[in-house]
């Protein structure tokens, strides 16, 4: 047994056994990392070679002995100089037999800045703020959002990291000021950011959904509007809504416009045989400084046309057959806007006659003060005549 152990053929094959077996430990030796070593771009990066005290070492990137600029301290450390990201990736070193002391992974980039906000408030119930990043950091970041008002506890606002904004649901709205507080982190530092808030005054809805215009049959002056409010906005009593829609002819630049608080409504003055344009948008009914919502996607209808024969004339439906909340608070309208070339005529009239009133006045005013001053001097020249004579008549001797 001895004998076939110390034979030629069997000390090949253990030689060979023990050397695949050494050099695949060496190669999971090598593509294990101890960790994730985190370096501040522009600046100099210290690199310890684990705990090991072996002296002399050889550092290694990426299995590459060439690396970028730097240093190798007295206690084996590797020191990089002014690092930009080339310098990202795995080092590794050795004792001077090629034996794996230590491997870490290098990333690169800078501490988190402050941040810009903005909130958004579709609703009472629901606050929205998202930011940018001032510096981007090149590494992982986390979140920490909150909102708090004077003599209030901090509400907290949940964070969504892709997207880059929270939400806060149910906030105090009774609050004046509130001041949101977001807290950025990295491997290399923090920053946080506050933000003062007025609620009130972001407010603003959704645009209003579902928006619908039907021509009213028999009635070609009225078009009927048909909405539903925005999801995000609650349907409570305390939370009412006002609607704006505003109405033209197409080609025209000038818009009319009704208010209502419920839909439907009815526009009474369109323009007969002619294709409109409508719009509507939304506005907090309570809160007097909130925003008006966006106006809805533009709508084309034009109001209903009669279609008859000679043999049949026209009939008309009666306009009560329409179910239309007529109980309800009513609508409010604006006049309607009048033809632009008609109102330039109208102005350069006005124009005229105030010139011709003017030449008027100019030329009666002085006219009446040369009366008055001929017959002013007419009469003190009949005085002065008077007097002479009576001074005459006394000389004359009796």
């Amino acid at each position: 047994m001895l004998g076939f152990l110390s034979s030629p053929v069997c000390l090949t094959v253990i030689w060979f056994l023990s050397w695949s077996l050494h050099h695949s430990c060496a190669q999971i030796s090598t593509d294990e990392v101890s960790g994730v070593h985190y370096g501040h771009l522009g600046k100099n990066v210290t690199l310890a070679c684990g705990k090991s005290q072996r002296i002399p070492v050889v550092w290694h990137l990426n299995r590459s002995s060439v690396l970028p600029w730097h240093k190798v301290a007295s206690d084996g450390a590797l020191v990089l100089l002014r690092v930009d990201h080339s310098a990202q990736g795995i080092y590794s070193c050795y004792d001077n037999r090629g034996l794996l002391l230590h491997s870490t992974k290098l990333r690169m980039g800078y501490p988190p800045g402050l941040l810009s906000i903005s909130c958004q408030v579709p609703s009472h119930a629901h606050v929205r703020c998202s930011w940018v990043e001032s510096i981007k950091t090149f590494l992982p970041v986390q979140y920490n959002a909150s909102l708090g008002g004077i003599g209030q506890d901090w509400k907290p606002c949940v964070v969504d990291v892709s997207r880059k904004h929270c939400d806060v649901y149910d906030p105090p709205f009774w609050q004046t000021i509130h001041t949101l507080r977001v807290t950025v982190t990295n491997a290399l530092g923090s920053e946080t950011t506050d933000a003062r808030l007025k609620l009130h005054e972001l407010l603003k809805p959704d645009p209003p959904e579902s928006v619908l215009v039907k021509e009213i049959e028999g009635y070609p002056r009225r078009l009927m509007v048909l909405w539903k409010s925005p999801p995000s906005w609650p349907l409570h009593d305390s939370f009412p809504l006002l609607f704006q829609i505003r109405y033209r002819p197409v080609g025209s630049v000038y818009w009319s416009e009704i208010f209502s608080e419920h839909s439907p409504a009815v526009v009474f003055d369109a323009l007969a045989g002619h294709l409109h344009q409508v719009q509507i948008r939304a506005h907090d009914e309570v809160n007097t400084e909130s925003q008006w919502s966006e106006w809805s996607p533009m709508l084309l209808i034009q109001p209903w046309t009669a279609v008859y024969t000679t043999t049949d004339p026209p009939t008309e439906e009666p306009f009560q057959d329409y179910d239309f909340p007529f109980n309800e608070k009513p609508e409010t309208s604006t006049e309607k806007s009048h033809n632009p070339a008609l109102v330039d005529v109208g102005n350069l009239v006005l124009v005229i006659l105030l010139v011709l009133f003017s030449v008027v006045i100019l030329i009666t005013v002085p006219s009446l003060i040369y009366v008055l001053w001929v017959r002013q001097r007419r009469r003190d020249h009949g005085t002065k005549q008077e007097l002479t004579s009576m001074v005459k008549m006394k000389s004359m001797p009796i």
